[in-house]
């Protein structure tokens, strides 16, 4: 038994019938390497084992560790200790596609899903327990105020799915919210074909103030005049898609911004 740590925001799921339905969503078209974040005790290990024979571990507790290593001896090679957000991806998997599945910790979920962005071209599959809260914003439509700079940079590249709510209770220790498990599949095409550290600058400008008008909220970028003439810089950020967002970043890099 592994004693659950507040500090790193664990709370270990106990109820099988969840895990084998995480499990399920795992498809091997075109990959066969699995990353699990944060396995705990295994109760989801279980039902991955036999779905895969390359399945890799990335657990930051030591006593998890050790209970894990003590557990699927034959996984100790592929069990790794560290941070998952610290992990120099390219040194484990080199050009290899894998996939990422896990029940996340809350503290941390939002930044697996930026890390995973970054390494978009080798992931083209990606399942994992939220709050739920943070669930509903990564698959939010625009429109909403749970849209934001998460939805619309995770839609961009990959298909967005809610899969099934999880009530607190079937983990240890009892949550004070709700989860869901979201899936992410990865779109076919994932070249926007624009300056994408401009782009994302952009999404996280027009969210931080997201009661402003995209020519307010974007003023620092000196954005000219006849641009900003357009009628798109009258919105705010929730009524705009990814796609908008990309036509925007063009616009501006074509010789509209002056810094």
């Amino acid at each position: 038994m592994v004693r659950a740590k507040k500090k790193l925001g664990q709370h270990f799921l106990k109820d099988i019938n969840i895990a084998k339905s995480i499990s399920e969503t795992l498809t091997f078209e075109n990959y066969n390497t699995v990353l699990e974040i944060g396995p705990g005790m295994g109760t989801l290990t279980d039902f991955l084992i036999p779905k895969t024979n390359d399945l890799n571990l990335i657990e930051i507790d030591k006593e998890a560790v050790e209970y894990l290593e003590n557990k699927y001896p034959n996984l100790k090679s592929k069990i790794i200790e560290g941070d998952f957000l610290k992990l120099d991806l390219n040194q484990i998997f080199r050009n290899k596609l894998f996939a990422i599945i896990g029940n996340f910790p809350y503290n941390i979920s939002t930044q697996i899903v930026f890390k995973t962005l970054q390494y978009r071209d080798q992931i083209p599959f990606f399942c994992g327990m939220f709050q739920k809260e943070v669930a509903e914003r990564i698959c939010e439509s625009p429109g909403s105020k749970k849209y934001g700079i998460i939805s619309v940079l995770t839609q961009l590249f990959y298909k967005t799915d809610l899969l099934f709510e999880v009530p607190p209770n079937v983990f240890y220790p009892v949550p004070k919210v709700y989860s869901a498990v979201i899936q992410l599949i990865r779109k076919n095409n994932t070249n926007l074909n624009c300056d994408e550290q401009l782009l994302f600058r952009i999404v996280k400008l027009s969210f931080q103030q997201r009661r402003k008008t995209l020519r307010n909220s974007l003023k620092n970028l000196n954005i000219s005049e006849k641009l900003r003439e357009d009628s798109i810089f009258d919105k705010r950020p929730e009524m705009l898609s990814g796609f908008d967002f990309v036509q925007i970043a063009k616009r501006i890099d074509n010789g509209n911004i002056s810094n």
